[in-house]
């Protein structure tokens, strides 16, 4: 029987990490700032997959700096823009991206942009970060995969 329960847990907790959002904190432990060098965001980004569902926060442990989404050629020039929220201390600011696709951010304050706080990030839908074959086992949606392991549960809680 405590094997049949632990079965259960780790197919629970299989099906928690299929579905669960995740929240990125923008820069990890630098956080929204003015970085060490021009490629500290990009490199950051490129390290992480995001999904539909997935927050970015943005937090500042000093100064003032803004998060603005722009287009790519905004990105590219640095572009100062006047849609833009503010970030102060204390204050963090949450983003989830509502579609899939590509999304460019900087900091219109003074030329933090030309000192590379900027980055862009990829968000994929949901499933699997690479195209599946139709007929492929990774292309099973979250529902999918839960209706799977569940009557795989219950078959081996059946029989044994």
């Amino acid at each position: 029987m405590a094997s049949r329960m632990g079965l259960i847990g780790c197919l629970i907790v299989v099906v928690a990490q299929v579905s669960a959002a995740v929240e990125y904190q923008v820069g990890d432990s630098l956080g929204w700032a003015i970085p060490p060098n021009t490629s500290y965001y990009s490199t950051w980004a490129s390290s992480k997959t995001f999904f539909l569902g997935d927050k970015l926060t943005f937090n500042v442990t000093n100064g003032t700096h803004t998060v603005a989404m722009v287009s790519e050629a905004e990105y590219n020039a640095c572009t100062k823009v006047t849609s833009v929220f503010v970030v102060q201390p204390s204050v963090s600011f949450g983003y989830t991206p509502e579609t899939a696709g590509t999304y460019y951010i900087i900091c219109t304050v003074s030329n933090h942009c030309e000192q590379g706080q900027k980055f862009s990030f990829k968000v994929e839908s949901t499933g699997s970060p690479t195209e599946s074959p139709p007929n492929s086992a990774s292309s099973l949606t979250v529902g999918a995969l839960f209706a799977v392991l569940t009557t795989t549960a219950i078959t081996f809680l059946t029989y044994f």
